[in-house]
């Protein structure tokens, strides 16, 4: 879910302006999205004949074959080990999803379509198999994979600190938390979208967020950043009951330390959690100096695992690819896929 810090400037790009650079891509998080929002109208996921779940290879191969056409080369992180501190939220996440399936087979009973589909993308779930499929292919189109000791999105601002990366892609703010200069937005989720409960759609477009210009507009430290994010609740903690942004901004802006803060949130008892969040924002384990190489687009792996394992359409696969790999020629992109350092 990512943490909430409100209002912070914003500067919209089209997908032509991103091209000739890397972003370092949070995996479950763009992977997550496909999951969600490629469904059928009852909410049931793309599938193969044999009932295999293919929304997320379906969203992989689409959306970063049209970014390698615009010239963009993503790096996709993908998450280690959780920090023991997340075995709490990950558990409570698991019960929502339960909820949330449980109340997408009742809407179906009831005939309910609308409300099916969106308690269908609220019980998405990815699991190991999905991961090592999404690997898979994105190696297969010659995309970097990345393999995070932790937390993907703490690798990835990492990447963007060295310089390995331009910025980092989620649709989170978790990784200004962690320190990335600059984080990218709706990367993988760009186009028309519909509005929740509403026959009206709107154009998304991707847009940056500097980390330094949203500590002047909030006028905030990092760390204190990072205190803003703990009481609103972050991956790693569900932050203090009644804080949103604006009241946790006030909180930090008068507060010297963390345990300050949490007094003035009335919430002291969360201290030792809260504390090792704020450590784990602020010293994250990370692997550094990761050197980030990719290969040329290997078309017949990707028509054998796509079509031949997944019912893809040949003729659609094939012709997808032949634009990706005719854009990146004309814009010299494949010869420096092996350099990007």
């Amino acid at each position: 879910m990512g943490v909430d810090l409100g209002d912070v400037p914003k500067r919209a790009v089209t997908l032509s302006g991103l091209s000739g650079k890397r972003f370092a891509v949070d995996a479950y998080n763009a992977i997550y999205q496909f999951l969600s929002s490629i469904r059928q109208p009852d909410g049931t996921p793309l599938q193969d004949s044999g009932g295999n779940i293919t929304a997320h290879l379906t969203g992989i191969f689409y959306r970063n074959a049209r970014l390698l056409e615009n010239g963009i080369r993503p790096i996709y992180v993908f998450d280690g080990k959780p920090p023991e501190f997340k075995s709490d939220v990950i558990s409570e996440r698991a019960d929502r999803k339960r909820e949330a399936e449980a109340a997408w087979k009742n809407a179906l009973e009831k005939g309910d379509m609308a409300s099916a589909k969106k308690y269908a993308q609220a019980s998405s779930r990815l699991t190991h198999a999905m991961v090592e499929e999404s690997k898979t292919l994105l190696r297969a189109m010659g995309i970097p994979v990345v393999e995070a000791p932790s937390e993907g999105e703490a690798q990835a601002s990492q990447l963007v600190i060295e310089g390995a990366a331009d910025a980092a892609a989620s649709q989170d703010m978790d990784c200004l938390l962690f320190g990335a200069p600059l984080l990218l937005r709706n990367l993988s989720v760009g186009g028309r979208r519909k509005l929740p409960g509403r026959n009206e759609y709107v154009d998304i477009e991707p847009e940056f967020i500097e980390l330094e210009a949203a500590l002047s507009a909030l006028g905030v430290s990092r760390q204190q950043l990072v205190w803003m994010g703990i009481l609103i609740g972050t991956d790693f903690d569900e932050g203090v009951k009644g804080i949103g942004p604006k009241k946790a901004l006030k909180i930090v802006r008068e507060c010297k330390t963390l345990r300050e803060a949490a007094e003035k949130a009335g919430a002291t008892d969360e201290m030792p959690l809260f504390e090792a969040v704020e450590h784990f924002f602020l010293n994250p384990p990370v692997e550094k100096g990761v050197k980030v190489s990719a290969e040329k687009m290997d078309r017949e792996k990707i028509m054998s695992f796509l079509c031949a394992k997944h019912d893809f359409s040949e003729e659609r696969v094939s012709r997808t690819c032949a634009a990706a790999e005719k854009s990146m020629k004309e814009t010299g992109a494949q010869t420096r896929l092996g350099s990007w350092q």
